[in-house]
C-alpha cells in the first residue's frame, strides 16, 4: 500500500493535484449529504395529529389529552393552531429528534409552504454543486492516474538505461516490457480505487455515522451488528485476490515471452515446421492465464451480492424499528435511510475497489523491484570527462566472471594509438567480453583497464563511450530512415553521412534505392539483407569519427565481395584511428599490427601473423583451416 501512495505523491506536482483531488472528493461527500437533507425537508409535512396530542406511552388520544396540550401549543390563545405553532411545539419537546429542529429552521428560513420556488432553487443549486464536485473528483483522479502512469513509465525506461548488461541477462524482454506497460497502467488504475477506498470511503463513513448517531443512537446501533458481517468477506477476498494476482502477473510475463520468442524466431519456426509446437506452448500459457483470470473474476463478483444482502437486511431492520418502535416520521426516516445508504455504499464498494487496489499493490511491488535496484556501474564522484585519446589502452591483469564462472583470467595486453590489434580464439575464449569491458558495459572484478594511464572508472561513462565506435556482431537498426539510422540521434550533415556510408561500402546499394538515404527501414531492418544491415552498422560507427573503433565479428554477415571491401576500408583506416578487431574469418585481420590469441579467457600468444604462425600451433591450425576453406570457396565459384 505504501508503494501506491509513494507513486502518487513522489513528484511535487502530483502532490498538488493529489491535494486538489482530496478536496474535490470531500466536497462531493458533503454535497451528497446536503442533498439528503434537502430531500428530507421537501418530504416533511409537519407534525400529524398523534404526534401533537398522543402520549408516548399510549397509542390513542383522549379529550383530556387534547385540552391539556392545546394550551401548550396555542400559547397566545388565538383559538387556532397553525403548522408553525405545531412545529414550534414539537421541536421544543425534549425527546424530539434533533433533525427535526434543523429541518424546521430550514423551513422557517425559506418559508417553503409560501415560497416553494425558492426551495426548489435551493435543491437545484445543491444538485449542481454535487455535479460539479462529482466531475472534478473523477476528472482530477483520472488526470492524476494518467500522469503517474506516464512518469512511472518514463522513470522505468530511464532506470533501465542505467543498468549494466548483466541486468538484461537476468530479466528477459517479456518480463521488462510487461512491467513497463501493464504494471504502470495497473498502478494508475489502482490509484483511482485507492483514493476511493482510503480517502472518500473513510470520510463518508465517519461523517454519515456521526450524523446518524446525532439523529438516533438507537437506530445507529444496528450498524454495528452489520459491520462484522461486511468486514469478513472483504478480508477474505483481499487475501485471495492478492495471491491470485501475483500468479496472474507472473503468468502474463511468461505469456509475453512466448509471444515475443515466436515473433522474433518466426523464420526458425517455419523452417523447422514447428508451428504445432509453438501453438502448444502458447496455448498452455493462454489457458493458465484464462484460469487465473476466471478465479479473479469470481472473487471480484462474489462480494457485491453478499454485501448487498447484508446491507439491505440492516436497512429493512432500521426502517421497521424506526417506524413501529420509535414512531419516527417518514421524512426523518427517509433522511436516516439515505444517510445509512451513504454509509454502507462505500463499504460495499470497498471490496470491489480493494480487488483493484491489491492488483496495483502487486504491480507496484514488481515495478519497484526494478526501480529500487541501484545501478552497479556508476560514475565515481571524482570522475572527469575524457578529452581525447593520446597514447595507449592497457589491460592490466584483468579478471572477469559471469555468475561463478571466470571468463577472463589475468589478462594483460596493450593497444597503442593508431594500432590495429586483433583478438582471435575459439568460441567462448572471451574475445567479446574484452571489448565489452572497454566501454564499461561490465566492470572487471580484478585488475584494471587504463586509457592514457588513467583507469577507465575515472572517466565519466558518457565521455568514455563517446570516444569508442562499436560495431556488434548483430547490428541494431530501428524503424526510421537510412540517414537517421546512420546518424543515430547525432546532428551529422548529409555529407558526413554519405562519406561514412561510402567508407563502409553501403553507398553502393543505397544510391540505387528510390528514396536513397530517406528510405525507411522496416522493424529491425528486415527489408535489407544481413550484409546490407551490417554495412549500415559500420557506417554508423564510422560517422561517429571516434578515435577508437571496435569491430566484433563485423563482417560475419557479409559476402566475400563485401567482406573484401570492408577489409580494404579497415586497411585505409590504419594509422588514423585505433582499431580492435574480433574475427573468425581471419582474412579481415591479416593487416593487423598485432594478433592476440585467447583460449579459455587467457592470453596464449601475442605478435604479428608471422610470429603466431611460427610460435602458436592453435593459431597456425586455425589459419591453415581458414586458408583451405577460402581456397575451396574461391574454386567453387570458378566457371566450369
Amino acid at each position: 500500500m505504501k508503494l501506491l501512495l509513494k507513486a502518487a505523491i513522489r513528484v511535487h506536482r502530483h502532490l498538488i493535484l493529489f491535494i486538489f483531488t482530496f478536496g474535490a472528493i470531500i466536497g462531493l461527500t458533503i454535497a451528497s449529504q446536503m442533498e439528503v437533507f434537502t430531500l428530507g425537508v421537501l418530504t416533511g409535512n409537519g407534525a400529524d395529529f398523534f404526534d401533537l396530542f398522543a402520549s408516548k406511552e399510549k397509542g390513542y388520544v383522549t379529550r383530556e389529552d387534547i385540552q391539556d396540550k392545546w394550551k401548550k401549543i396555542d400559547r397566545e390563545g388565538k383559538g387556532q393552531i397553525s403548522k408553525d405553532d405545531a412545529q414550534n411545539y414539537m421541536i421544543k419537546k425534549k425527546e424530539n429528534n434533533p433533525l427535526n429542529r434543523v429541518m424546521y429552521q430550514i423551513k422557517q428560513k425559506f418559508r417553503i409552504e409560501e415560497n416553494m420556488k425558492a426551495f426548489v432553487a435551493l435543491l437545484v443549486m445543491v444538485a449542481i454543486l454535487k455535479a460539479i464536485f462529482l466531475f472534478f473528483s473523477r476528472y482530477t483522479t483520472q488526470i492524476l492516474s494518467i500522469r503517474i502512469s506516464r512518469d512511472l513509465r518514463q522513470q522505468y525506461f530511464d532506470h533501465l538505461q542505467h543498468q549494466p548488461m548483466s541486468f538484461f541477462h537476468e530479466y528477459n524482454i517479456g518480463t521488462l516490457s510487461s512491467r513497463v506497460v501493464g504494471d504502470a497502467n495497473q498502478i494508475a488504475s489502482s490509484i483511482n480505487s485507492f483514493l476511493t477506498n482510503y480517502i472518500q470511503a473513510p470520510f463518508t463513513i465517519l461523517t454519515s455515522l456521526l450524523i446518524c448517531f446525532w439523529m438516533s443512537w438507537q437506530l445507529s446501533i444496528v450498524i454495528f451488528f452489520g459491520l462484522p458481517m461486511v468486514a469478513l468477506p472483504v478480508i477474505f477476498v483481499t487475501r485471495k485476490v492478492k495471491g491470485i494476482t501475483r500468479q496472474l502477473q507472473k503468468n502474463q510475463e511468461r505469456f509475453s515471452s512466448v509471444l515475443i520468442d515466436f515473433l522474433a524466431g518466426i523464420q526458425t519456426v517455419k523452417v523447422f515446421a514447428m508451428e504445432t509446437f509453438s501453438l502448444k506452448k502458447y496455448k498452455e500459457q493462454n489457458m493458465q492465464m484464462a484460469k487465473l483470470e476466471s478465479k479473479t473474476a469470481k472473487y471480484d463478483l462474489l462480494t457485491r451480492p453478499i454485501l448487498h444482502t447484508i446491507t439491505t437486511a440492516c436497512l429493512a431492520v432500521i426502517i421497521l424499528f424506526g417506524l413501529h418502535v420509535l414512531s419516527m416520521p417518514i421524512s426523518e426516516l427517509l433522511v436516516f435511510a439515505l444517510l445509512l445508504h451513504q454509509f454502507y455504499e462505500p463499504v460495499k464498494k470497498f471490496a470491489e475497489e480493494n480487488t483493484n487496489v491489491q492488483k496495483g499493490v502487486v504491480a507496484a511491488e514488481r515495478m519497484y523491484e526494478v526501480l529500487n535496484l541501484n545501478p552497479q556501474i556508476v560514475d565515481r564522484p571524482t570522475a572527469t570527462p575524457m578529452k581525447g585519446f593520446q597514447s595507449v589502452i592497457e589491460f592490466d591483469k584483468v579478471w572477469f566472471k559471469y555468475d561463478e564462472k571466470w571468463i577472463l583470467k589475468d589478462l594483460s595486453f596493450s593497444v597503442n594509438k593508431g594500432e590495429t590489434v586483433a583478438l582471435v580464439g575459439s568460441t567462448g575464449a572471451g574475445k567479446s567480453t574484452v571489448v565489452q569491458l572497454l566501454p564499461r558495459l561490465y566492470d572487471v572484478q580484478k585488475g584494471e583497464i587504463r586509457i592514457d594511464g588513467i583507469p577507465i572508472q575515472d572517466y565519466t561513462q558518457k565521455s568514455l563511450r563517446e570516444h569508442i565506435a562499436f560495431v556488434p556482431q548483430k547490428p541494431f537498426l530501428f524503424y526510421d530512415t537510412i540517414a537517421a539510422n546512420i546518424a543515430y540521434g547525432q546532428p551529422f550533415s548529409r555529407e558526413e553521412i554519405i562519406h561514412a556510408a561510402k567508407k563502409a561500402h553501403a553507398h553502393e546499394f543505397i544510391k540505387h534505392l528510390p528514396k536513397t538515404y530517406d528510405t525507411m527501414l522496416a522493424e529491425t531492418g528486415k527489408n535489407f539483407s544481413g550484409g546490407q544491415q551490417q554495412r549500415l552498422a559500420i557506417a554508423r560507427a564510422l560517422v561517429k569519427n571516434a578515435p577508437i573503433l571496435v569491430l566484433d565479428e563485423a563482417t560475419s554477415s557479409l559476402d566475400a565481395v563485401s567482406e573484401n571491401k570492408i577489409k580494404m576500408a579497415i586497411k585505409e583506416l590504419h594509422g588514423e584511428i585505433t582499431q580492435i578487431l574480433i574475427a573468425h574469418r581471419l582474412s579481415t585481420i591479416e593487416y593487423a599490427d598485432r594478433i592476440i590469441y585467447l583460449e579459455h579467457g587467457e592470453k596464449v600468444a601475442e605478435g604479428t601473423k608471422e610470429d603466431l604462425l611460427t610460435t602458436c600451433s592453435p593459431f597456425k591450425e586455425l589459419w591453415e583451416t581458414h586458408f583451405r576453406l577460402q581456397q575451396k570457396e574461391e574454386h567453387s565459384v570458378l566457371p566450369s
